[in-house]
């Protein structure tokens, strides 16, 4: 069996590396990711895992996490053991970075797999598609709430997306 050296890789090492795109294993890797289902798992992904260190992170700093009192005796935490306390402390955040990694999760699925859809039916690539995909992402996230939410949740996303859109087409400075 031959190691490669430092310095001199083998060819299977070298050819992935560079990126062959002959090799059928990166054309089907390719294909998956510029594919609107591979898109919006991707960002799924994406998003669930940012929103699982971001709901980690917001759990650590909230101030109604329950330290005050718990139960129907309404005994303080600070009077429970120390062991008790981490344990509470540590099951609200695991509960509060799930819920907000799903909710991550499902906004970046669902913009994503619209924007691609839009992008494919209009055939163009520009800001228009991520205003169309926000547009009706935020409807539908806000769906359950009524008609006038549902037109709020449009607003709201079309005009975050069509910032987010102008300043990453920024040309860049130099």
């Amino acid at each position: 069996m031959s190691f490669p050296t430092p310095g001199q890789p083998n060819a299977a090492v070298s050819s992935m590396l560079s990126g062959n795109a002959q090799d059928p294993g990166v054309k089907a890797v390719q294909a998956m990711a510029e594919s609107c289902i591979g898109k919006s798992v991707m960002s799924g992904g994406a998003g669930f895992a940012l929103g699982g260190f971001f709901g980690m992170f917001m759990a650590s700093m909230a101030y109604d996490t329950p330290y005050a009192a718990v139960g129907p005796n309404q005994v303080p935490i600070s009077s429970l053991p120390l062991r008790q306390q981490l344990k509470m402390g540590f099951k609200d955040m695991g509960t509060r970075s799930w819920s907000t990694a799903k909710n991550f999760g499902k906004v970046g699925a669902l913009f994503s797999g619209i924007e691609c859809g839009v992008e494919g039916i209009r055939a163009k690539n520009d800001i228009g598609n991520g205003v169309v995909a926000g547009c009706l992402s935020g409807a539908i996230l806000a769906k359950n709430a009524g008609p006038q939410a549902m037109a709020g949740g449009c607003v709201a996303f079309a005009a975050f997306s069509a910032a987010i859109e102008a300043y990453m087409r920024q040309p860049a400075d130099e």
